[in-house]
């Protein structure tokens, strides 16, 4: 806030140097002033009136609310010979004229009577291309007045032209000025109404209304000939300046963060109470309404004050200080316009400053808006860097967090396989040895059953061993394995294998697939061989059929309906069929295509990419 309250105070101070200059700004020495006419008014319903008057005339405080028409004779005093050209400067003369130097037309301002045009905004320069003013000169200006416009006719300078092209062009400037309000009101309006679309900041909508309101007062202030006629245009202008100077107020109470309920409600009830005056006013031909709505505007901009004076004191914040300031600059302003310009009391004023007032109340509001969207920018910055510390620490506590889920899903992969291998081992190894124990146990162990068990435990081992090892992924490698396992079993017995696996597809199997689908091959071997009384076995593997591998097994034995009951329809049938299920596959067993028994694995593999055709 240090850098906005540099701005504001030397804003303040060049702008109050201005109104200064403009309010006090004395003539050149060498320029003198007619104070006095011979004039003839005509205001309407009423007979004519000749007399002297002074200037400056106001029309609207002689003849209140009503139109009229008045030709001004001007004496102008004899000058002798000197070095300078000499002009003469008519301000204000209004609201049409015409002006005769000696009878000859000199200047045209509008055309009498079009309630359009409006010559008292301005000062007209008349060069006289001479160094003297000879006796009897008189100057004619004609004008006609329409009601509460501030008509009449100013003071009357005769002086050097230089010098009166200088004041000429001052008071010139004073339209510009205008113009240049004008569009800054216009483009502050527009910012804070992009603000407060985005933000939806009632502070920039307040801001973007107060600045927009204003433009048609500033505006009105150096355009002569009007969009529609008066007094029309005098109630439009009425009516959006009282919108502008009460929305400023209430922007103020925004700026400070102050909501007093009571003085809102003065605040809005005193702008609805102006705008009905204000409109009745021009209507109705009543200046006086007009007038007591601009008190009421003072009093509601004043009943704000107090609260940003303890906003000034508590909190010591520029912002505050210059707000202050400014509203106590616009008040005094306000209060000048009415007594001097209005009612023309403490010797009248043609020229009012709450204009330029105003515009510096708003161009250090618009100051207030840029250095809050500035901090608003810089705190929003600051979150960001705020969040990106944030979105670190975070990541880095997932980081840490993934880690730890990790380990735990290692370790509880390392205890299932732990578990899976002590019930492997318990139902695999353990059941041969307790069956070999209970063969060593008899009183005459058969010595063939001893050998039997101690090779079905070998081959069980052999076989939870192989399944932790990687290379028995593939449906065909776990095949050739137990192939290699069981193939001295078989010669033993005398059983000669046909091996029908070449066209086998490559089949992805976990480990726990590859012992269970070893377990249950080797159920049937070992079933062939004890029981079948066959002289060949045949391993087949067909390649996928809609997603499907189909394993069997089929010997050339004497079949499952002449088997010992003990055989195959005892409880291996049963463990292989659970042990299928396990795994999701379904098994089968019957008889054989001629003789025997054919056993059969069904391995769902429909959802699985990794079947692609390999050589065995």
């Amino acid at each position: 806030m240090g850098c906005f309250g540099s701005w504001a105070g030397w804003i303040v101070v060049a702008v109050a140097a201005l109104i200064g200059a403009i309010a006090f700004a004395e003539p050149e020495e060498k320029v003198q002033i007619v104070g006095t006419a011979s004039a003839t008014l005509r205001p309407d319903g009423e007979p004519p009136q000749t007399r002297t008057v002074r200037l400056p005339f106001r029309w609207d405080t002689t003849f209140p609310g009503l139109n009229g028409r008045a030709t001004y004779l001007i004496a102008l005093p004899e000058r002798p010979e000197g070095g300078d050209l000499l002009s003469i400067l008519v301000e204000t003369p209004g609201n049409q004229a015409e002006i005769l130097l000696n009878g000859t037309p000199v200047a045209s301002l509008g055309i009498l009577g079009d309630p359009r045009h409006d010559a008292a905004k301005s000062t007209y320069l008349i060069p006289l291309r001479a160094k003297s003013i000879p006796a009897n000169y008189v100057l004619e200006v004609i004008t006609t007045v329409q009601r509460q416009r501030a008509g009449g006719l100013g003071l009357v300078r005769i002086g050097p032209t230089e010098q009166l092209t200088r004041l000429h062009g001052t008071h010139q400037w004073i339209i510009t000025a205008s113009t240049i309000y004008a569009v800054g009101f216009l483009l502050m309006g527009l910012l804070a109404a992009g603000l407060w679309v985005k933000q939806r900041d009632p502070l920039y909508g307040c801001f973007s209304l107060a600045a927009l309101s204003g433009i048609p007062r500033n505006i009105d202030r150096g355009w002569l000939d009007v969009p529609v006629s008066w007094p029309l245009w005098g109630g439009i202008i009425a009516v959006t300046y009282a919108i502008h100077i009460a929305l400023i107020a209430r922007f103020v109470l925004f700026a400070a963060d102050k909501h007093p309920k009571i003085v809102l409600r003065f605040l809005y009830g005193g702008l609805a109470l102006v705008i009905v005056l204000a409109i009745a006013s021009f209507s109705l031909a009543i200046p006086m309404l007009w007038t007591i709505a601009q008190f009421i505007l003072i009093a509601n901009n004043s009943a704000c004050v107090p609260y940003i004076v303890r906003e000034a004191i508590d909190k010591k914040s520029p912002l505050a200080w210059a707000l202050m300031v400014v509203g106590v600059i616009t008040i005094l302003a306000g209060i000048r316009g009415v007594l001097m310009v209005r009612l023309n009391l403490f010797g009248g004023s043609w020229i009012t400053i709450t204009p330029h007032s105003m515009f510096i109340f708003v161009a250090i509001l618009g100051l207030m808006v840029v250095d809050r969207y500035s901090r608003l920018v810089k705190d929003y910055k600051g979150l960001n860097e705020s969040l990106k510390d944030q979105v670190a620490a975070r990541e880095a506590e997932l980081r840490k967090t993934f880690e730890l889920v990790e380990r735990q899903r290692q370790d509880q992969a390392v205890l299932l396989e732990r578990q899976r291998m002590m019930r492997e081992i318990h139902d695999g190894v353990g059941s041969q040895l307790v069956g070999l124990l209970n063969v060593v146990s008899q009183e005459d162990p058969d010595k063939m059953s001893m050998e039997e068990h101690v090779k079905v435990a070998l081959d069980e081992m052999r076989m939870a061993v192989d399944s932790l090892q990687d290379t028995h992924s593939d449906l065909g490698t776990v095949l050739a394995t137990l192939r290699y396992r069981v193939q001295a079993r078989l010669d033993a017995a005398g059983l000669r294998m046909q091996w029908d696996v070449e066209s086998l597809p490559s089949v992805a199997v976990s480990s726990q697939e590859s012992l269970q689908i070893q377990r249950i091959l080797l159920e049937a071997f070992t079933n062939i061989i004890k029981h079948a009384k066959a002289t060949t076995i045949k391993v087949a593997a067909r390649a996928p059929v809609n997603g499907k591998v189909c394993i069997e097994i089929s010997d050339d034995g004497i079949g499952r309906a002449q088997a010992p009951s003990s055989g195959v329809a005892g409880r291996g049938v049963e463990n292989m069929k659970w042990r299928a299920r396990s795994i999701g596959a379904e098994l089968t067993i019957g008889p054989g295509a001629t003789q025997g028994t054919a056993v059969a694995l069904i391995l769902d593999r429909s959802g699985s990419p990794d079947t692609a055709p390999r050589n065995a």
